[in-house]
């Protein structure tokens, strides 16, 4: 049940119908933010660590450098919280914090160095220089993509334009001059636009999979992943409770053995 449910958790964040479909226009969003919150990331990531190790000798750096992982630790909280939204997909179930209390006591800084985990640190840093990378490749496939597709839709407004204000015309040349299509204006147009929005269709479906490959990336169904792991406590719960069904369910099958058993410890 739980392997279905997460099953359907990945497929939530899947578009089908792209052109209407308003998680498209949110990713076209979100991708073109993409680049500048990358350079963001890794401009402060980058200047965090140097100032941690640059100023480790006179001990500020180590708080700072504390500081910098509880800080990486956010920004790749952010980015799967964004992307979950931008899906729509649910928010993961929160763990268990029972042992949030007897810690509030403490200070700041011992409650950095407990919760810092090596791996996690190591895991975080590489997210962000990916965001770096993967927003730079993403934001140059999307414009490439859908200038394309956009730039074939408006060329006979284009074309009309420069007609009628410069005596301009782009069309003379064309393709179909080449191999002696006599086409009117009026038929290209049609034949532009056509391309145009298959190629637009054919982008924004590049687009959702760019969403998607960002998604494995910055390992958004993690969460989801590890909720359908049973701990080492449920087990033990279950355990105890199915130990009083199966010693009921023997006494309803031998009624007259469990009366024996009575009338020996009357006697």
């Amino acid at each position: 049940m739980k392997a279905a449910e997460t099953t359907a958790t990945s497929r939530a964040g899947k578009v089908n119908w792209v052109l209407f479909n308003p998680k498209t226009y949110a990713t076209i969003l979100y991708l073109l933010l993409s680049l500048p919150l990358g350079i963001i990331y890794f401009t402060v990531a980058i200047t965090g660590l140097a100032l941690s190790i640059g100023l480790t000798p006179i001990f500020i750096g180590i708080p700072l450098f504390f500081g910098v992982a509880k800080l990486l630790n956010g920004i790749v909280n952010f980015e799967q919280s964004m992307i979950r939204h931008i899906l729509g997909l649910p928010a993961p179930s929160v763990a268990n914090t029972s042992n949030q209390p007897s810690e509030a006591g403490r200070n700041w800084f011992m409650r950095m160095v407990k919760g810092f985990e090596g791996g996690l640190f190591i895991r975080n840093l590489l997210l962000v220089i990916s965001r770096l990378v993967t927003g730079i490749v993403f934001f140059a496939i999307m414009v490439t993509v859908i200038a394309l597709g956009l730039g074939f839709i408006a060329l006979p407004a284009v074309h009309i334009i420069l007609m009628n204000e410069m005596k301009l015309d782009i069309l003379e040349n064309s393709l179909f001059s080449y191999f002696h299509i006599d086409w009117t204006y009026n038929q290209q147009y049609l034949l532009y636009v056509g391309v145009g929005l298959v190629l637009f269709w054919i982008a924004l479906r590049v687009v959702n999979g760019l969403m998607q490959v960002q998604r494995r990336i910055m390992y958004v169904d993690e969460p989801y992943q590890q909720s359908t792991v049973p701990t080492g406590a449920q087990m033990d719960t279950q355990m105890h409770a199915s130990i009083p069904s199966q010693y009921y369910e023997y006494h309803e099958e031998h009624p007259a053995h469990g009366m024996m058993q009575t009338a020996h410890r009357e006697i």
